[in-house]
C-alpha cells in the first residue's frame, strides 16, 4: 500500500533519538521526486547488537522509498587505526558487514554499497575535500574528533587524524544525499556538514540519529580516563573494542547467555541499567511481550506487554535481575536467530565470520 506523507514521516522518526530537523524532513518528502540517503560505517570489527538499532532505521528509509547507500568508509577505517590500520583487513571486514545486513533482513537487491575507495578515485572528491576543510578551523576539527571515538589531544599524536572530519563532511557533500542516517555519536560529523553546506552552495541533509546501545559493563565501572561515573552519567555505549562487554549479533546462544548473566543490572533501577536498556531499545521494538519465569522471587510465569509495564515492576521490586537476565537472554536468543542460520548456510559469510575473529583477537 503506498504511504502518504504522514506515513512516512511516523516511519522514518519512530525509534529515532533525534532528527535534524522534522520540518526539512517534512519539506523533502512534501516536494517529493527521488530522496538519496547515506549511512557511513567504519569496517573495525565485529557486529555488535548495538548497530542492530540503526540497521532498523535502514530499513525504515528502505521502506518509505529512500535510495540508501551503505558507505565503507576504508580509508577512515585506517586513519582511525582500525584493524592495526591492515586496509586488507579492512576491506575483507567490509564485506562481512555486507553480509551482517543482509543476515539482519536488508534486501541486498534495495541497497548500494560504496566504498572510500569508489570516492577517493575521482579527482573532484578531492576538491570538495579542499573546500571543506577552508571552511573548518583547527578547534572546530578537533571537537569533531569524537565522531571517531577519539579525544582532541591525539591529533597532536597522529595528524592524519584531523583529515577525518573533512573526509567525512565529504562523502556527504560528494554523494549529495538529502539524508544522513547514523548512530548519535556521529551527530558532530553531521552538524559540521549542515552548517558547512551554505558555504559551498550545497543543500544541507537531514540528519537522522539513532540511539546508542549501553555496554553491558553499566555504572560503577571506572571510564576511559579512569574515573568513577557518577549516577547521572550515561554509560558509553556498547563497544565491539571491548568484547565481554558487547554481544554480537551472530554469538551462540550460550554466549548470550553468559554475558548477560555477567552484566551489570543494579536492583529496582531502570535508568543506566543495561540490561533493561536491551528490552528498551531492542527487545521491545521487535516483540510485542516478553515471558519472564520469576522463579527466583514471586514465582509463575508473567507476561510484560511493554517496556513501562516491565519498568513498573521491576521498580518495585516485583522482578529480581537474574529473572530478568534470563527472561532477556532468551528473547535476544530468539530475535538473533535468523542472524545465526545465516552465517551457518552461507560459506562465504562463515569464512569471513572466522577470519574477523581471527584478527579482532590477535590484532
Amino acid at each position: 500500500m503506498k504511504k502518504d506523507i504522514k506515513d512516512k514521516m511516523e516511519l522514518i522518526m519512530r525509534n529515532a533519538e533525534e532528527v535534524v530537523t522534522p520540518e526539512e524532513l517534512h519539506a523533502l518528502l512534501k516536494k517529493g521526486g527521488e530522496l538519496k540517503g547515506y549511512i557511513g560505517v567504519e569496517p573495525s570489527g565485529l557486529f555488535h547488537i548495538g548497530w542492530s538499532i540503526w540497521v532498523q532505521k535502514l530499513a525504515d528509509l528502505i521502506d518509505v522509498g529512500v535510495n540508501m547507500v551503505v558507505f565503507e568508509a576504508t580509508w577512515h577505517a585506517a586513519i582511525n587505526d582500525k584493524l592495526g590500520g591492515d586496509l586488507e583487513k579492512i576491506r575483507n571486514c567490509a564485506k562481512y558487514l555486507e553480509h551482517c545486513l543482509f543476515s539482519l533482513g536488508i534486501d541486498p537487491t534495495k541497497v548500494n554499497f560504496l566504498t572510500a575507495e569508489d570516492l577517493m578515485k575521482d579527482l573532484s572528491y578531492w576538491e570538495i575535500v579542499m573546500r571543506s576543510a577552508k571552511n573548518m578551523s583547527l578547534s572546530r576539527v578537533k571537537r569533531a574528533m569524537t565522531i571517531m571515538g577519539r579525544e582532541e589531544a591525539e591529533a597532536e599524536l597522529d595528524f592524519s587524524k584531523c583529515i577525518y572530519p573533512a573526509l567525512q563532511v565529504s562523502d556527504i557533500f560528494a554523494l549529495d544525499l538529502s539524508v544522513c542516517l547514523s548512530g548519535l555519536d556521529q551527530r558532530r560529523a553531521h552538524i559540521l556538514a549542515r552548517e558547512i553546506a551554505p558555504k559551498l552552495g550545497i543543500k544541507k541533509p537531514v540528519a537522522i540519529h539513532t540511539p546508542l546501545l549501553m555496554g553491558l559493563s553499566g555504572l560503577g565501572r571506572m571510564d576511559l580516563a579512569g574515573k568513577l561515573r557518577k549516577e547521572n552519567e550515561v554509560d558509553p555505549k556498547m563497544s565491539k573494542s571491548k568484547p565481554e562487554t558487547a554481544i554480537f549479533i551472530h554469538d551462540s546462544p550460550k554466549e548470550i547467555e553468559r554475558k548477560i548473566r555477567a552484566a551489570y543490572c543494579p536492583i529496582r533501577k531502570v535508568v543506566n541499567n543495561p540490561v533493561m536498556d536491551i528490552n528498551r531499545k531492542i527487545i521491545f521494538k521487535k516483540n510485542d511481550n516478553l515471558s519472564i519465569d520469576r522463579s527466583i522471587k514471586h514465582g509463575g510465569l508473567v507476561e510484560v506487554h511493554s517496556f513501562d509495564e516491565l519498568a513498573k515492576i521491576y521498580i518495585k521490586d516485583k522482578l529480581h535481575p537474574l529473572d530478568l537476565k534470563n527472561a532477556t537472554s532468551k528473547a535476544l536468543v530468539d530475535i538473533l536467530k535468523p542472524v545465526r542460520e545465516y552465517f551457518k548456510k552461507n560459506r562465504e559469510a562463515t569464512e569471513l565470520l572466522k577470519e574477523m575473529k581471527r584478527i579482532t583477537v590477535t590484532r
